[in-house]
């Protein structure tokens, strides 16, 4: 008895020091398991192609409420409350991607001599309504565990930069089982391009967030990134891997140039 509880009081004590290394490692080996129990034909489409999403808010949940109870759990909601912000800041939010996906188009236009109109037609058959709700509701998670979360935690021991590229990285990890099994949102995803592509988007919900403490930006801007290349012809799918890998690289590469306005040089709470 006094065994289990010296070995309970231990391993409390250790994911309490490691909580945030804790959950970054095991989210992409959960996510791993259920891909293979879809693969194995263990669980149904359905329950597969959100269970993803909504196993890494539990998972996070689980191990917080674990180390720091309720209050915890609310902190890590707590930057979704904060909605008073300046509007550039929305309207930021939901341009930016399209603005890099047209870029992108616009580059293949001139690269082709093609035609400018074919290259930037929207396509509004690629989403539905019920889609475009299910997408924002899992840019929500992705923003509480990721920004609201991973990246605040990370930034009370380094950089804010480092802490979203270590984060990135991570989001990475638990996109390439997904890959494999190529059955996600957008298919069809090149591995290093899709790094390029999640370092540019943890560095730029960083950057959105640092500036004004909201969750809710950030998640404006998270789905907009997964609409964007959805709604424009930038997807390995429609576009092309090349398409996909420029738009990722101009990605990766604007948000670097916003870090070095933002030019963290100390360490510091988000």
């Amino acid at each position: 008895m006094l065994l289990k509880i010296s070995f309970e009081f231990i391993m409390k004590e250790f994911i309490k020091k490691n909580e945030i290394w804790v959950f970054l490692i095991l989210a992409p080996i959960i996510c791993t398991i259920i891909v293979y129990a879809r693969i194995k034909g263990l669980i149904p489409g359905f329950a597969y192609t959100h269970g993803r999403f909504y196993s890494l808010l539990l998972l996070l949940i689980i191990i917080v409420k674990f180390t720091r109870g309720i209050e915890g759990i609310k902190n890590i909601f707590k930057p979704m409350l904060n909605w008073r912000v300046n509007p550039k800041w929305y309207l930021f939010s939901l341009l930016f991607a399209l603005t890099i996906a047209s870029i992108t188009l616009i580059l293949k236009g001139l690269y082709y001599e093609g035609d400018y109109n074919s290259f930037l037609k929207f396509d509004h058959t690629a989403i539905t309504l019920r889609s475009s709700l299910v997408i924002l509701i899992w840019a929500f998670v992705g923003e509480v565990v990721w920004v609201s979360y991973s990246v605040r935690e990370l930034s009370k021991i380094t950089k804010p930069f480092y802490a979203s590229q270590i984060v990135g990285f991570f989001w990475t990890l638990w996109w390439v089982p997904v890959v494999y099994l190529n059955a996600g949102v957008i298919t069809d995803l090149p591995i290093i391009p899709l790094l390029f592509n999640m370092l540019g988007a943890a560095g730029m919900c960083t950057f959105v967030y640092s500036k004004t403490k909201s969750g809710i930006c950030v998640w404006l801007l998270q789905y907009m990134l997964n609409m964007s290349i959805l709604i424009l012809p930038v997807s390995p799918t429609v576009g092309g891997t090349a398409t996909y890998t420029v738009f990722s690289i101009i990605y990766f590469i604007t948000m670097l140039v916003f870090m070095c306005f933002l030019n963290p040089t100390k360490r510091t709470t988000l």
